[in-house]
């Protein structure tokens, strides 16, 4: 691992970008699966797998995840790559809602389900019987409408600009699930099991990196340009 960070550091620490004058973080790039944001030309892409209910994923967002869009992707040395683990109902339908909208609005959602993440965390571990049932039983769609509702997810929507409609058009697309339902088991079947939060760097999976402070002390140890070990507990 340390090897791949240190070809990736070294990438970075070389380049005197002359794109660096742009905020390369107003560049976002919608995928089939997944959202990418930074400069389409930058050398070295992180990707990031995240779940909407992972509580690591949520701390990783509120820990590290705007050092390095500031420190790197804002520069355009790195684009950031967030691909969805959906492992529950909560996970796919919050997916399908981060994606509503133009893709410049994809940073925003994201942001603001991993704040409410904490509420509708608890939502789901207090949901009823008959309310569990509706998230699997039915037709797809009104599944992932029952998820919205009972979790108060329309409501984080609404409160950025979304109607209801807009949002039942986004959760009615069935052709997104799939995609998104589909590259997991396909990255499953490349890397094996997926916990979250994974990162992979230009295709290759750092083992044993999940968290903010491994991360950092990665980067450390690699001797990233102004990067420093997590302090010592």
């Amino acid at each position: 691992m340390t090897r791949i960070m240190g070809a990736l550091l070294l990438m970075l620490a070389g380049l005197a970008s002359p794109a660096a004058a742009q905020d390369w973080l107003q560049t976002v790039e919608r995928t089939p699966v997944s959202h990418i944001v930074g400069n389409p030309d930058a050398p070295v892409t992180l990707t990031e797998y995240i779940s909407y209910t992972c509580p690591h994923c949520r701390e990783f967002a509120m820990q590290g995840e705007e050092v390095l869009k500031l420190g790197y992707v804002s520069k355009g040395d790195l684009r950031y790559e967030y691909r969805d683990v959906s492992a529950n109902p909560v996970d796919l339908t919050a997916a399908m809602m981060a994606r509503c909208g133009a893709p410049e609005k994809f940073p925003g959602n994201h942001s603001a389900l991993m704040m409410a993440q904490p509420q509708y965390n608890a939502l789901m571990r207090l949901a009823t019987k008959a309310q569990t049932d509706r998230w699997f039983n039915g037709d797809k769609a009104t599944r992932r409408r029952a998820v919205a509702s009972d979790l108060n997810l329309y409501a984080i929507f609404e409160r950025r600009g979304y109607t209801r409609v807009e949002l039942d058009r986004c959760l009615a697309d069935q052709a997104l699930a799939d995609r998104i339902e589909g590259a997991i088991e396909a990255d499953v079947e490349t890397y094996g099991p997926i916990p979250t939060p994974s990162f992979v760097v230009n295709g290759t999976m750092l083992e044993g990196v999940h968290t903010w402070d491994q991360l950092q002390q990665a980067l450390a140890d690699a001797g990233a340009p102004g990067a420093s070990a997590p302090p010592a507990d």
